[in-house]
């Protein structure tokens, strides 16, 4: 039994690490561009760059910093929700066919 419970949170760990990675190349892409729409301005590349204000350093480090933790909850609870009940599923039909 506990071979079976490792197999699946190994699963789910892989699962979940696949999912953070696309959420965040994502969150990024989409970050970015509604920064671009809103400022009219590129993200900054370098915050540390002087050519870059400070004040839009900090706004665009904490509008990054709030976007990425939001995309990232709302998708791994839903990927575990999901998973749940797939792995719910595959139990059910498990029962049913012994």
């Amino acid at each position: 039994m506990a071979d079976k419970t490792e197999k699946q949170d190994m699963a789910w760990r892989a699962i979940g690490g696949l999912v953070g990675l696309a959420t965040a190349w994502g969150a990024r892409k989409v970050i970015g561009f509604a920064w671009e729409k809103t400022t009219g301005r590129k993200p900054p590349a370098d915050n540390e760059s002087l050519d870059i204000s400070l004040a839009e350093a900090i706004g665009y480090a904490v509008v990054m910093g709030v976007g990425m933790q939001v995309a990232q909850i709302v998708v791994a609870r839903t990927a575990r929700r999901r998973y749940n009940a797939w792995k719910s599923l595959k139990d059910t039909a498990r029962e049913v066919a012994s």
